[in-house]
């Protein structure tokens, strides 16, 4: 036992302190070898849920304003928009899918300038960029104008995503984290239920200032990015190792219990960490990255062709435009409890494939529902079927970005690896923006039918991927039978820094199925 190590912890709560010598958190930018802390549970929920309350509810509304302005164009566009620019079908598609071009290329380099520079400079500035894009967007008069719009909406955004599912898996353990990204996802869930309210609101704006109320849609959902950009920069903690708001014993602590999660550094959250080409090339031929994006190519084409198309749906069942953008409201909102409940699940068992073949399967019954129905007969049905869609595949979105962070380390590799992912991924939403063809409305057998095929096969890739997981935890753990940690260690030359940089390939480290 160390003589006093940390007093200020043993004035805060009870601590048991263990002088493990030289640990692995022996990394440039945090190398003060540091004794492993244990709390007692209930000063440890403290500490997290002041870390939640600082972190989480913030992250959400950042979320929540990135999703209302990408997918709002679907309420600005039975609000008017169509008519007073004279887009056809196609074009609207066209403005749909220009989006995902810069949003999915850039989601890459940009978790890598995440990591070169601190958190809330990036985060504020993507903020502020597209705030600045969507309030000018209220302001085109012509087809080229909204396309032009569109495109550079997707280069401010296109970071967020990743880099805010990045800093919640440098503050949680593994299976902490599913629970808190999400309450953020829940966010972009509640967002098609606010979304259609606020649109409800603004539409009624028609004609003040000279502007049409779907122009009132994008100018004022443009403006509020851009406020909260500034509280971005001053409000963000960049890192456990970092954060005011913490006291030096709690930063330790929550530094020290990511790092001996794994016994191979994978939990290293110091903000001095450098990327590194080998972990940016370890990111791009890990095969679980790539299976990774075919799971979620079942979330992205399918969300996002359903988000710009439930309105019309809704809409062609013999509702006014008005009462359709209501009738959205509670299809996301249950979506949105749903995927509350199946995040704190999955956390519970510490699984992740199940739940998402599982909530596949629900959203494949769904889209057969609406393939098999005649809509106009069976109205309250068609309705009903949206809401299992919406449940199937809101749910698995957080199971699958936690499986990927969960089974990336150390924690440049897992930046650049979820970015990697959601990119590749969200190349879907430029299928899901073209599927769902107008004149097919409102049976859209094309887009239904593309959606089913697509879960069916990230449900089929799931399953896949939990057999090799689990296959090479019990490799491992043959390895090991028999040998003590020491022994283990001796044969890769005691090298700590080896076996740190070895990340998720190490003989310490288990996956998460």
């Amino acid at each position: 036992m160390t003589s006093d190590p940390l007093p200020q912890a043993k004035e805060n709560a009870d601590v048991q302190v263990e002088d493990v010598g030289d640990s692995n958190i022996a990394e440039k930018g945090y190398d003060n070898h540091l004794p492993y802390v244990e709390y007692d549970k209930k000063e440890t929920r403290r500490i997290l849920w002041k870390i939640d309350w600082r972190l989480v509810p913030f992250l959400s509304v950042l979320y929540l304003m990135s999703f209302l302005d990408r997918s709002n164009i679907g309420n600005a566009k039975i609000a008017g928009m169509e008519k007073d620019l004279n887009l056809t079908g196609h074009q609207y598609n066209i403005a749909l899918t220009v989006f995902f071009i810069p949003y999915a290329l850039l989601e890459v380099p940009s978790n890598i300038i995440l990591k070169m520079m601190r958190p809330s400079q990036w985060i504020a500035i993507m903020l502020f960029a597209w705030g600045i894009v969507m309030t000018l967007m209220g302001l085109v008069t012509t087809y080229e104008g909204l396309v032009v719009a569109r495109f550079f909406l997707g280069v401010g955004e296109a970071g967020f995503f990743p880099a805010a599912a990045y800093l919640l898996t440098i503050w949680y353990k593994r299976y902490e984290v599913q629970r808190r990204m999400a309450v953020l996802y829940c966010a972009c869930t509640f967002s098609g239920a606010f979304s259609g309210l606020l649109a409800f609101a603004l539409a009624k704006m028609d004609g003040i200032g000279g502007l049409a109320g779907w122009k009132w849609i994008f100018i004022i959902e443009g403006l509020l990015p851009i406020v909260l950009s500034v509280l971005v920069y001053f409000y963000l903690p960049d890192s456990p190792a970092t954060a005011k708001f913490l006291t030096q014993a709690e930063r330790d602590f929550i530094v020290n219990r990511l790092v001996y999660e794994t016994g191979s550094g994978a939990g290293k959250v110091s903000h001095d960490e450098k990327i590194r080409w080998l972990h940016i090339k370890d990111a791009f031929l890990d095969w679980k990255n790539w299976a990774g994006m075919v799971i979620y190519l079942g979330v992205s084409v399918g969300v996002y062709g359903f988000v710009a198309t439930v309105p019309t749906v809704v809409r062609d069942l013999g509702y006014t435009a008005a009462h359709a953008q209501l009738m959205t409201v509670p299809i996301y909102v249950v979506a949105m409890l749903v995927a509350l409940t199946t995040a704190f699940w999955s956390d519970h068992a510490q699984q992740r494939t199940p739940f998402i073949a599982g909530a596949f399967s629900i959203a494949a019954i769904g889209f057969i529902g609406q393939l098999a129905i005649p809509h106009t007969r069976l109205t309250g049905l068609t309705y009903f079927f949206l809401f299992l869609i919406a449940i199937g595949l809101y749910s698995p979105f957080v199971c699958i970005v936690c499986l990927v962070g969960n089974n990336l380390a150390p924690s440049s590799k897992r930046a650049v690896g979820m970015a990697l992912v959601i990119t590749v991924g969200n190349l879907g939403g430029i299928a899901g923006s073209n599927i769902f063809i107008a004149s097919e409305a409102p049976r859209y057998p094309t887009g239904f039918g593309v959606c089913l095929a697509i879960v069916c096969c990230s449900i089929g890739m799931s399953l896949v991927v939990r057999y090799l997981l689990k296959k090479e935890n019990t490799r491992r753990d043959a390895f090991m039978a028999g040998k003590t940690e020491e022994e283990v260690r001796r044969e890769f030359g005691d090298d700590e820094e080896r076996l740190i940089h070895m990340g998720d390939k190490s003989p310490f480290y288990r996956y998460t199925l």
